[in-house]
């Protein structure tokens, strides 16, 4: 399943900070953060659930706020 996030990010030294975690968790291929983006978005594929994701992402010293998505996440998001 894949997940976005809005996080805080934002650059090559977060990047930097975050991989250990990240790697801990997931493999390479299954996270990437587009820092290009306004939101910093966070896409991750796996099979954990969407809060854990989150948490782990938090425990790295992060924030993490799930993308809304379909009409309720254009209208409310």
């Amino acid at each position: 399943m894949k997940h976005q996030f809005k996080t805080n990010i934002n650059c090559g030294g977060c990047i930097d900070k975050v991989t250990p975690t990240m790697k801990q968790h997931f493999s390479d291929d299954q996270w990437s953060v587009n820092t290009d983006h306004q939101d910093k978005i966070l896409t991750v594929e796996t099979d954990k659930a969407a809060h854990e994701v989150q948490q782990i992402v938090i425990d790295a010293g992060f924030k993490a706020e799930p993308v809304k998505k379909g009409l309720f996440g254009k209208l409310f998001g």
